[in-house]
């Protein structure tokens, strides 16, 4: 008898672990309150659990073992934990936990990481308003560490992520802030987000020029605009408190190859240095450059590409005068969702940063409404799942690779 019961308690914790692998898949389906369609662990069959008296599946471990006897099968059990789940957030006032929980490649393959030992043990919890963390004693060193891809912050990455998907789409940060406090009860200040933004737009920003799209047209759009700097606005002269940020567009993908802020200088070693980035992002030269009448990216094209004489290899075009046979609205459209972003800032500081994390953005996040695609899918380097959570972590796996080479400290030549 005693065998009899740990053969069942056996089987029904194997369940368990079963069905949580099924909740990872994907949610059940739900058809009407009384039935669900449930993903198979192994294939993309579905099974209906039908629940009125009692639950019942069309499975056949439950046909087999279950039916009569008191006993659910994984799929059942499915349904179990993601209702007790469902009606735990329905009831917590702080459901947080399992919203901004990430499944995560723990850096250094579970290492110390200040002497890479691998002789590591438990020490204890710490607890924060995003749930407990564990934390890890070296015992070599007699270091105390948290294994998280990103160390002393107040949150974790999935917040990190939210905040920087709101800035981006136009939320200030006290509206952030304020949204973290109402939905999540994180008292998270509106100076801790924006430094969230600024560190990590730079950090996947130096992550995303390592990556070579793969662009279709070999045509690019480039043009300036003018961005509203912290220095204020002066009425008589009304350029003077504006930065200039050049961008560089593929015209087909509409990926977004540079974007350098160039304070409030417009020359043409301005343009030669946006011209140089695209090129270097891009990984070959253009066949065409569409610019608008500026003199300078003419001037830059030439020393960029060395296009003169018997040696010029790109076509320029100057849309003036020919509207009607060509047009830069691939970039101009560009720059309207960019001033739409910097109309409710009133000004920022650090421009530059601000137009690293919009690239991102804009290349990797945003979809565009008609195909449902991403520039960076178009280009063949679209990122699956959550784009913000990838890039960030990707991009600190990035950055701890290069300290621990001490590539930062290195020269960089184009």
């Amino acid at each position: 008898m005693e065998q009899t019961t740990q053969y069942i308690k056996n089987f029904s914790d194997w369940r368990n672990e079963r069905a949580k692998l099924i909740l990872e898949k994907g949610n059940p389906e739900s058809i009407d309150e009384f039935t669900y369609l449930v993903p198979s662990q192994n294939s993309d069959k579905k099974y209906r659990v039908t629940h009125i008296d009692a639950y019942s599946c069309e499975c056949e471990d439950f046909k087999r073992r279950c039916q009569g006897k008191n006993l659910y099968c994984k799929h059942i059990k499915a349904i179990l934990i993601f209702e007790k789940l469902k009606a735990s957030y329905e009831i917590e006032a702080t459901p947080i936990k399992q919203e901004i929980e990430l499944m995560i490649e723990k850096p250094l393959n579970d290492c110390c990481p200040d002497c890479n030992s691998k002789n590591i043990m438990k020490y204890g919890m710490r607890t924060t308003q995003t749930g407990g963390k564990q934390i890890f004693k070296c015992k070599e060193c007699k270091k105390r560490f948290v294994l998280s891809p990103i160390k002393n912050i107040k949150g974790n990455a999935k917040l990190v992520c939210l905040a920087m998907d709101c800035y981006y789409r136009g939320l200030s940060y006290r509206d952030i802030s304020y949204q973290f406090k109402q939905f999540y009860g994180l008292n998270i200040s509106h100076v801790t987000i924006r430094e969230w933004v600024l560190r990590f737009s730079e950090t996947m920003e130096k992550y995303s020029k390592t990556i070579k799209p793969q662009t279709q047209s070999n045509v690019w759009n480039a043009d300036e605009t003018l961005i509203l700097s912290k220095r204020g606005k002066d009425k008589k002269n009304p350029n003077k408190e504006y930065d200039y940020v050049w961008n560089v567009m593929d015209n087909k993908t509409k990926f977004l190859l540079a974007s350098i802020n160039s304070g409030r200088s417009r020359s043409s070693k301005d343009a030669q240095k946006v011209f140089t980035e695209a090129w270097e992002q891009n990984g070959k030269i253009p066949y065409q450059i569409i610019c608008d009448r500026n003199p300078s990216y003419q001037d830059g094209c030439r020393k960029t590409f060395r296009n003169w004489g018997n040696e010029r290899k790109v076509k320029f075009t100057s849309i003036v005068g020919k509207r009607k046979e060509i047009n830069n609205n691939a970039i101009e459209s560009h720059h309207t969702h960019q001033k739409e972003f910097h109309k409710i800032r009133r000004g920022v500081k650090e421009t530059q940063t601000y137009q690293d994390g919009f690239k991102v953005f804009h290349n990797f996040v945003r979809k565009n409404a008609r195909q449902g695609l991403t520039p960076a899918d178009k280009c063949g380097i679209g990122v699956q799942g959550n784009a913000w959570e990838t890039m960030l972590l990707n991009s600190i796996k990035y950055e701890n690779t290069r300290n621990l080479t001490a590539e930062e400290k290195m020269p960089i030549t184009p």
